[in-house]
C-alpha cells in the first residue's frame, strides 16, 4: 500500500486539485532528463522538468502479479532534448524512466508512481512513440547456460576471458570508401583474410563517434581490405574517418584454440552429440546413423 505525505494527502481530498504529470528520463549514459504535460517548467528533487517538450502519455495497464506494467509515452522531436538522430543512434534504448504525480501549486508534494524501461521505440512525421515496460518484464528473460556445441559466451567477456585490449585483437583503420554497408578500409594489411569476420567496429570521430557496429564479412583482395556491416552505419562514413575494430569469433572450437589460443575457457560442449546421434539406434554392430557401436 502506498503512504502518501500528509500535505499531499489533504490536497487530494480538496474539491478541487493542481495536478499534473512529469517523467524523469535517465539514460545508460548517465544523461538525465525531464519533461512534464504542466503549461511551465517544473523543478523539484535536482532536475528540471521541461513543459515545452509535447509529451503525453496512455493509461499505464497494472496487473496483480508479476505481470508486467505497460504504457506508453509520445512526443514531438525536440533538437535540444530527444531528436530523430539521437533515437537511431540507440542513445534511449533500455533507458529508466520515472512517473510522477506532482502538485504543480507545491512541487514538494508528488508521488512517484511508477518505474519503466522504455522498450520498443517508433518515429515517424517528426513524432516518436516509446513503449514503457514495467521492471517485471526482466523475468521474462532468458537466464542460465544453454547446452550447445559452440560457446555461448561473448569474446572478451569475464568467461570467455580474452582481453581485447590486446594489440593482437585489434587494429586502428581509416574509411577509404564506403558504399552502402561495404567499407573499403587501410590500416589492416598485418591481419590474415577474415581475421575481423563477425567482429566489433567502434567509431573514433567523424558523425558516428563513439557509436559502433558488428561485422559481417572481412575480405582481402589486391586493393586492400573490405569490411560489410550487417546493417548500416547509423550515418554515413566519410573518407578519412577512423576507427578501432576487434576480432570476431564464430563460437567454433577450433577457432578458440587457434585463433585465440584460449581453448581452456571455452564455454560450449564441442563433444555433445548431435540430433542424429540421439535419434540413432542399434541395429547389429552399428547404430543406425552408421556409427560403430562402442562395446566392451
Amino acid at each position: 500500500m502506498r503512504q502518501l505525505p500528509t500535505a499531499f494527502a489533504n490536497h487530494l481530498k480538496g474539491q478541487a486539485t493542481t495536478l499534473c504529470s512529469a517523467w524523469r528520463l535517465t539514460r545508460r549514459d548517465g544523461i538525465v532528463l525531464g519533461f512534464t504535460d504542466h503549461d511551465r517548467d517544473l523543478a523539484f528533487d535536482g532536475t528540471v522538468f521541461s513543459a515545452v517538450s509535447g509529451f503525453s502519455a496512455s493509461d499505464v495497464q497494472t496487473e496483480l502479479g508479476l505481470s508486467v506494467d505497460g504504457g506508453e509515452v509520445a512526443g514531438a522531436f525536440r533538437a535540444e532534448a530527444i531528436s530523430r538522430k539521437k533515437l537511431i543512434e540507440g542513445r534511449f534504448d533500455g533507458a529508466r524512466v520515472e512517473l510522477f504525480t506532482v502538485n504543480w501549486a507545491d512541487t514538494e508534494q508528488r508521488l512517484r508512481m511508477r518505474v519503466f524501461e522504455i522498450g520498443e521505440v517508433v518515429h515517424a512525421d517528426g513524432e516518436f512513440r516509446a513503449e514503457l515496460r514495467g521492471l517485471a518484464h526482466r523475468l521474462n528473460e532468458v537466464n542460465g547456460r544453454i547446452y550447445s556445441r559452440r560457446c555461448d559466451a561473448d569474446l572478451g567477456d569475464r568467461r570467455c576471458r580474452i582481453d581485447l585490449e590486446d594489440p593482437a585483437f585489434r587494429r586502428t583503420g581509416t574509411v577509404e570508401t564506403a558504399d552502402g554497408m561495404e567499407l573499403r578500409v587501410s590500416g589492416l594489411e598485418t591481419a590474415e583474410d577474415g581475421f575481423f569476420r563477425q567482429g566489433y567496429l567502434r567509431w573514433e570521430d567523424g558523425a558516428n563517434a563513439g557509436l559502433g557496429g558488428e561485422i559481417l564479412d572481412h575480405g582481402k583482395d589486391g586493393e586492400g581490405d573490405t569490411l560489410t556491416f550487417w546493417a548500416p552505419p547509423v550515418n554515413p562514413p566519410q573518407p578519412g574517418d577512423s576507427f578501432v575494430v576487434t576480432a570476431g569469433c564464430d563460437k567454433r572450437f577450433e577457432t578458440c584454440r587457434t585463433k585465440f589460443s584460449n581453448h581452456l575457457n571455452y564455454q560450449g560442449f564441442p563433444h555433445l552429440p548431435g540430433s542424429d546421434f540421439a535419434y540413432g539406434y542399434a541395429d547389429g554392430d552399428t547404430v543406425h546413423d552408421g556409427r560403430p557401436l562402442v562395446t566392451t
